[in-house]
């Protein structure tokens, strides 16, 4: 099984300035309504053919999405690959923190 993490937690880990290998499994559409500034879109059906872009460096990916659904079959699919992932909870329904829009 993998780690996950509250948005609470996830929150004061960006106030703290940790460096967070934060990425967005929503589709396109979703994203551009709101995210998480430091996030990165991969959507889950892009995942296959971008997979080498998760790695940004050491830190694990930190997978986020709408409820925790779909982040948490990413996080199913990559931790069975050896992939050092973390699930957020609760998704950006959860979210309580300030968004940006757009790309």
């Amino acid at each position: 099984m993998y780690p996950e993490i509250t948005t609470t937690e996830l929150a004061e880990r960006l106030r703290k300035g940790e460096k967070l290998n934060l990425v967005d499994v929503r589709e396109r559409d979703e994203w551009q309504e709101e995210h998480i500034a430091e996030a990165r879109l991969i959507p889950m059906s892009e995942l296959e053919d971008r997979l080498d872009e998760l790695n940004a460096g050491e830190e694990p990916v930190i997978l986020i999405c709408r409820s925790g659904g779909r982040s948490g079959k990413v996080c199913d699919y990559l931790h069975a690959q050896g992939v050092s992932v973390t699930n957020v909870t609760g998704g950006m329904l959860s979210w309580m923190e300030a968004t940006v829009s757009g790309e």
